[in-house]
This record gives C-alpha cells, sequence and structure tokens, in this order.
C-alpha cells in the first residue's frame, strides 16, 4: 500500500481521507500545491512554499503549521516509500487545527510527439474565482478539461468576459510573436512556479515577456502558441477549437521547453 502523510504521521493512502461532514470540505475551503522530486531533490522547494503560503492568506487560512514541518514531512515520505523521481501534493483543508495531507503520484511523462507536434486545446467561457490562488474550487476547470477530452483535446483553455484567453485548466497560455511572448497579465491567472521558470527562461533566449491578453479573434496570428506547468515544462499548441495554429516559432518553442526542463 502506498504511502501519504497526515499532519506528520506515515499512513496508508487509503487512510487519506476527509469527513464529508466538515464544513471546510462542503465548502472546498482548502489550498494545494504540487512540485516535483527529481533526482532525489525537491525542485524549486522554497518557491512551492511561498506559493503555499500566498494561496493560505488569500482566502484567510491561518496555518497552525511551518514550512520546516512541511520539509521534514516530504522527507519522511519520500524516506519512506525509497523515492528519487515523483510529484507530490500538499493539501491544507482550513480547520483549526489544519489538516495536511500530502501524497504522491508517478510524474507524468508526455510523449515526445507532444513536443514535436504539439497538442489541440479547446476555449472555454469562463474565469477561475481568486485566480491568483491555488483553492480546491476546482468545478470549473473540472468542467472544462471534461470538455476537451470529450473532443480528443489535451487541454482546455479559459476565454473570460472581456474574450481573451488568460489560462489553461491546468497550465499558464502565452503566444509567440517575432521575439515577444504575450501572457495574461498577472493579475488574472495563477501565479505558478513555472511561470517564472518560463520568465527567466526566454530571458536566456533573449525573448520578452509582455503581459498583455491576448484576444481569442487574434489567436491564429500570432507567430505560435504554447502552454506550461510543472510537468509539461512548454508544449506547443498545434490546433485550437479544431483550426489549425502557426508553427512559424517551433524550433524557439522547443529550445524554450528545453531550457525550462533545464531550470526545474
Amino acid at each position: 500500500m502506498r504511502k501519504a502523510v497526515r499532519n506528520g504521521i506515515l499512513i496508508d493512502e487509503d487512510q487519506a481521507v476527509l469527513p464529508v461532514t466538515l464544513r471546510s470540505v462542503q465548502y472546498a475551503y482548502s489550498c494545494y500545491e504540487a512540485l516535483k522530486l527529481k533526482n532525489g531533490e525537491f525542485v524549486h522547494l522554497d518557491e512551492h512554499l511561498r506559493r503555499l503560503d500566498e494561496s493560505l492568506k488569500g482566502i484567510g487560512i491561518v496555518k497552525t503549521f511551518t514550512d520546516e514541518d512541511i520539509r521534514t514531512w516530504l522527507e519522511m515520505l519520500k524516506t519512506a516509500e525509497g523515492l528519487f523521481n515523483e510529484t507530490f501534493r500538499i493539501l491544507v483543508v482550513g480547520e483549526r487545527p489544519n489538516i495536511v495531507f500530502i501524497t504522491h503520484q508517478e510524474t507524468r511523462i508526455y510523449p515526445s510527439s507532444y513536443y514535436d507536434e504539439g497538442v489541440g486545446c479547446i476555449t472555454y467561457q469562463g474565469e477561475r474565482f481568486l485566480p491568483n490562488y491555488k483553492t480546491s474550487n476546482l468545478l470549473l476547470s473540472y468542467l472544462a478539461l471534461e470538455s476537451a477530452e470529450e473532443k480528443g483535446c489535451f487541454e482546455a483553455l479559459f476565454v473570460n468576459r472581456y474574450g481573451y484567453i488568460t489560462e489553461g485548466t491546468r497550465s499558464n497560455f502565452y503566444a509567440l510573436k517575432g521575439k515577444k511572448i504575450y501572457t495574461a497579465p498577472d493579475k488574472d491567472v495563477l501565479l505558478g512556479v513555472t511561470r517564472i521558470g518560463v520568465s527567466e527562461c526566454a530571458d536566456e533566449l533573449g525573448l520578452e515577456i509582455v503581459y498583455e491578453p491576448v484576444y481569442l479573434k487574434d489567436a491564429f496570428l500570432y507567430d505560435s502558441l504554447f502552454i506550461s506547468s510543472t510537468s509539461m515544462k512548454a508544449i506547443p499548441i498545434k490546433e485550437l477549437d479544431g483550426k489549425a495554429v502557426p508553427r512559424k516559432s517551433g524550433d524557439l518553442v522547443k529550445e524554450l521547453s528545453e531550457l525550462v526542463g533545464k531550470w526545474e
């Protein structure tokens, strides 16, 4: 049986459960963070813990644990399971004291064809509630991703009330034109750790990040479109709503993806 951690105690994964009668469960009053273990080391752990703190503060959850607790519990689970390359998920439920679960699963490895040929995406009308915070309010993302999968696509991209693409259900969205990468303003999206990596790697390639809306009506006028996340690095989009997307900068997106992979 795979193991998990609950508030510093090692448990069987099937014991990582919550009573449905808890108000925090019924109202999805919780935050989460996902991070990689790569070659035995947790990747950008400081940044992930900072992101978790920002999410908790953003929705008013007062921490009853410390960052050092999380570090200790991650190491406990890593050692107990003999893990070397894995993805961990931290869930903090807003009870007093907090209920903290740490679980793990194999890091997903995407086919090389995703990076060479790109993936299909759909657009989905909607805006995430409190987009800067990684909360468990994921109904919109669930519905959008279900719609994408029903259409045989990899990801769904949210289009807000103003008609521009903000982000994916599990990714950030970018449009490349010349030497500029366009992405939604920070206030409209989840400020994930990999978004920092894309910015740093773009700078290394001499590319400028421009935080301006990419309107759906203009999406096919860019040289290339791509998405990124902790597990994806940078994956090009080959089709959007069934229509072929330009791949004029395909080699540049692939180079950026390789740099993000090294940054991780």
